[in-house]
């Protein structure tokens, strides 16, 4: 009897795993098709970005060659490499355009109203998200209505009041203009991502007898610096491109901006046209435009999903 009552050996526990055969093979059949319908997935959308990518890579490139063409080359053959570099195309429109000195209204320009716009929507976006007091949702629905206005309905009323207070055809008048136009974006963009920042670090700050304005300045806008690149960035793309504002408030031949000066080296030789020099002038105008989206691209994007999600 004693032998009856021993534990089966190993022999006996082999047909115990069968009862789960079943469900096993069930298993691995379903995610088979969903792999073959993700891989269907992945080669349409890849070959969708594949396109895009050739679409607005090939344009830029071209530019690029063109730029250092000659002009009889340009209209012979425009889809041809060029035969030689010309950089004298480069220097011409540098030194003969007066490409420089636009260049240089433009860095003045687009630099001080990159700062007026982040250092006044970080701070007004910092309030509307941290505080509440009476009239916080109104200004801040104020400041997104302020997105849904078109600036061309305000360029007469804007001429004329720039004209009184002697702001017409100066690069300091039109930097204020460039920071009220970015204002309203800035502090929809950066209200959102401060409310994602946690309240405890400030909270700490206080307590260690940090003041508003210390917390601000050296706790939250140093937690906030992928948000401020996001913005940055957007605002740079949009005031270094605005052409609309430079034309109407400022005719002052020396104090013109690239996009004016791409305007002016397309004009000036009425039907005999520096085409090769205006190319070079173009690619001028995009290279910064380049440049800040490739070295920031990756705060963009985390300034992106950490302002979206909690």
């Amino acid at each position: 009897m004693k032998t009856t009552d021993t534990p089966p050996t190993g022999d006996a526990q082999i047909p115990a795993p069968r009862a789960a055969e079943g469900p096993v093979v069930t298993k691995v059949a379903a995610p088979v098709k969903e792999k073959r319908e993700g891989g269907v997935l992945n080669v349409f959308s890849h070959g969708v970005l594949i396109i895009w990518a050739i679409m607005v890579v090939m344009p830029l490139l071209w530019a690029v060659m063109t730029s250092f063409k000659t002009d009889r080359a340009i209209f012979t053959s425009p889809w041809s490499l060029p035969d030689a570099l010309h950089f004298d195309n480069w220097s011409r429109a540098w030194t003969q355009a007066h490409m420089s000195e636009y260049f240089l209204n433009t860095i003045v320009v687009v630099g001080g109203s990159l700062v007026g716009t982040l250092l006044l929507g970080s701070m007004a976006a910092y309030v509307l998200a941290r505080f509440e007091f009476p009239g916080n949702r109104f200004l801040y629905f104020l400041f997104i209505g302020g997105m849904s206005f078109p600036i061309i309905l305000a360029l007469v009323p804007l001429f004329y009041v720039m004209q009184n207070m002697a702001l017409v055809n100066t690069l300091h008048g039109l930097i204020l203009v460039y920071i009220a136009y970015s204002l309203p974006f800035t502090v929809f963009f950066l209200t959102a991502f401060f409310r994602t920042l946690p309240t405890s670090v400030a909270e700490a700050a206080f307590i260690d007898g940090a003041s508003h304005t210390r917390t601000f300045f050296q706790v939250m806008l140093p937690m906030a610096r992928p948000g401020l690149i996001s913005v940055g960035i957007f605002n740079f793309l949009g005031q270094w491109n605005q052409y609309l504002l430079p034309t109407v408030l400022n005719t002052d031949p020396d104090n013109k901006v690239l996009s004016q000066g791409l305007v002016q080296l397309a004009v000036s030789q009425g039907y005999k046209g520096d085409w090769s020099g205006l190319f070079a002038g173009l690619v001028m105008a995009m290279l910064p435009v380049l440049a800040a989206y490739i070295v920031f691209q990756r705060q963009v994007v985390a300034g992106l999903t950490a302002g979206a999600v909690k």
